[in-house]
């Protein structure tokens, strides 16, 4: 059953609104407050600002994020740390569908940063990335012929982004692109918490014959702030053992190969 816009809302009622929005989930649009409240854009926006000076969320551009949850999403090194053990397993089976030869994109997700030490022995690869950590990986491997697309250096994150880092990417074609997002479902597709960064996964997706994406089972059928690209972009969906089965046959029909072992 679908939820009933309130009729009249007083701040604090918008307000609990919102952050009951929030408990629930990583993030929350203006777009989805405003299902829950009857109220102009200008009065979420304020009643947001509002409530990130208590220091109970963090805004966006386009709604707010959690305030614990923005603490640990948007630092390379602490997205390192979350599942580690998974992504090296995701990594591990990803590289079985890299062929001596190829050319791949990689892109700057945590997860992929992990693929570096699976492929440093392939013979005549050539990995085009944006990712600071899997250039340094590499870099010293003279087997693998190494791309750095140019652009905006992101410290926090360890990669290149912009404008330019797009353009960069539209000069080249790659055979497969690995790449990572937030949160994937057969409703939403892929999404993601930064823009920049869902800007650069989708050009190297546009710009490949196959496209896998590596991802830990926590993002299955999860919808994070950005929706960056359909489902139906992907190839394969590679992730872990602990993955809900019943997702398997769900993307099969879909023609998306999940992968958990």
């Amino acid at each position: 059953m679908k939820s009933k816009r309130v009729k009249t809302t007083t701040p604090e009622i918008r307000k609990r609104i919102i952050l009951n929005l929030l408990k629930d989930n990583d993030v929350v649009s203006i777009q989805e407050i405003f299902k829950e409240c009857n109220a102009s854009e200008i009065t979420i926006r304020r009643d947001l600002s509002e409530l990130e000076e208590k220091g109970l969320l963090i805004r966006t551009h386009g709604g707010a994020i959690k305030k614990d949850a923005a603490e640990h999403l948007f630092t390379f090194n602490n997205k390192m740390r979350q599942n580690q053990e998974n992504k090296e397993y995701i990594c591990k089976v990803a590289s079985n569908y890299i062929n001596d030869n190829d050319i791949i994109f990689i892109d700057c997700g945590s997860t992929l940063s992990f693929l570096s030490k699976y492929i440093s022995k392939k013979e005549s690869l050539t990995v085009i990335t944006n990712s600071l950590p899997i250039v340094s990986e590499l870099i010293n491997h003279v087997n693998i012929k190494l791309i750095l697309v140019g652009g905006e250096v992101v410290n926090e994150r360890k990669a290149v982004y912009g404008p330019a880092t797009e353009r960069s990417i539209l000069q080249y074609h790659a055979d497969k692109a690995f790449i990572g997002a937030d949160g994937i479902s057969l409703s939403k597709g892929l999404t993601s918490y930064d823009e920049k960064e869902a800007a650069i996964t989708l050009k190297m997706a546009e710009n490949s014959d196959e496209v896998f994406l590596l991802c830990d089972s926590t993002k299955v059928e999860k919808n994070s702030f950005v929706r960056f690209a359909p489902h139906t972009v992907l190839d394969y969906v590679i992730t872990d053992k602990n993955l809900d089965s019943r997702y398997i046959s769900k993307y099969q029909k879909n023609n998306i190969k999940l992968i958990n072992e």
